[in-house]
């Protein structure tokens, strides 16, 4: 975990949650970018591939309610791919008195038909874990309820080209290789928008990245 404060205070903070199998080391040059910004940034480890969405949530919250606590305005959150489920899933349990503005990237908030097709391998379970098993298109009641109707503003940026030539054959056009863009959608979503780029780089695209702090700012994406 990492927490970074540019020199000047700053009234707003931004809290990254990275993806399942990855780090917070992966959100790097997004961290960087939005200390540049002007945001304070929290960039959270968490062991996505050993627990549940529910867990995980109770694992992040003491680190992210201190940085919640000790900004004198808003804290937004940004996350990627399985990121923004737990993002989805805090939120409902935890929501700080002063949430901003939340993005996603490459979120799959209608599930991932890769998780469908691969759910039941022993290789599958045993790498990607409980959270694994949540990542599926059709949910049980048990997981749909981790995550309700949001109430907040969310924009969400969806890739549309793929370097997993094999594993995504299969996924619906356009896709970015892990989650089709239809399935990053979001009802109750304030902005919508699709990058060429796939899956994995959609935290280090240059404009994924400015797309990110346009819609912290503004609430909304900026429209080519």
């Amino acid at each position: 975990m990492s927490e970074r404060r540019p020199a000047a205070s700053t009234p707003d903070g931004v809290v990254l949650l990275h993806g399942i199998s990855r780090t917070a080391r992966s959100f790097r040059r997004m961290e960087l970018a939005l200390k540049d910004a002007g945001f304070a940034t929290l960039n959270l480890d968490y062991y996505s591939r050993r627990k549940g969405l529910d867990a995980l949530a109770e694992d992040i919250h003491p680190s992210l309610d201190r940085f919640a606590q000790s900004l004198d305005g808003s804290v937004h959150v940004v996350c990627h791919s399985m990121g923004g489920l737990l993002a989805r899933v805090y939120l409902a349990r935890y929501r700080p008195a002063r949430l901003g503005r939340v993005v996603m990237l490459g979120t799959p908030n209608g599930g991932s038909e890769i998780a469908d097709r691969l759910k039941h391998l022993a290789a599958y379970r045993a790498f990607f874990g409980p959270a694994g098993q949540q990542l599926v298109t059709r949910r049980d009641a048990a997981s749909s309820a981790l995550l309700p109707a949001i109430d907040y503003p969310a924009g969400i940026v969806a890739g549309n080209r793929s370097v997993y030539p094999i594993t995504s054959m299969g996924l619906p056009r356009p896709h970015d290789g892990r989650v089709s863009v239809a399935n990053t959608r979001l009802d109750g979503m304030a902005d919508h928008i699709v990058i060429r780029t796939s899956h994995p780089w959609l935290v280090r695209n240059r404009e994924a990245i400015a797309q990110t702090i346009v819609f912290l700012r503004q609430g909304k994406f900026a429209k080519p």
